[in-house]
């Protein structure tokens, strides 16, 4: 059964572990990686990631990806959200302490964010804006 909009946007707003999707070109089949993101319903989705890497190469190639989160506990659910990237930019020490806290033990944000916190290499934060949703719960099947 699909959700509904607050149920879909109240799903993804969670710490789910993402699958990310995008075009990998000619002949290949999507690059799809698991990532940290975060979500505020009603609003875009933003991903934080190494600003050289492939999939942020790949990323501002095709102008867009598809995130998919999901569970199978209490019952089966994912939402899967698909648009285009509408801002790119170097992350703050800011938000990548947010996103840290989001997915890491408290005390272990810290050392994460000194070792990956570079001044003059800060990872990017590419924002998509979501256009397309697939969800389903089975919980009810």
């Amino acid at each position: 059964m699909a959700l509904s909009r607050d149920a879909r946007e109240e799903f993804l707003a969670e710490p789910h572990i993402g699958a990310l999707s995008v075009e990998a070109g000619p002949g290949r089949a999507p690059l799809t990686v698991p990532i940290w993101y975060q979500y505020t319903p009603g609003g875009d989705l933003w991903i934080l990631t190494g600003s050289g890497s492939r999939k942020a190469e790949l990323i501002r190639a095709a102008k867009r990806f598809t995130l998919m989160a999901d569970r199978v506990d209490p019952t089966i659910r994912y939402v899967s959200v698909e648009g285009p990237v509408v801002d790119e930019r170097r992350a703050t020490l800011e938000q990548l302490t947010e996103m840290s806290a989001r997915y890491l033990p408290a005390g272990r944000v810290a050392s994460y964010v000194d070792s990956v916190w570079k001044e003059d290499d800060a990872p990017a934060i590419i924002t998509m804006r979501p256009e397309r949703w697939l969800t389903a719960d089975l919980g009810s099947v």
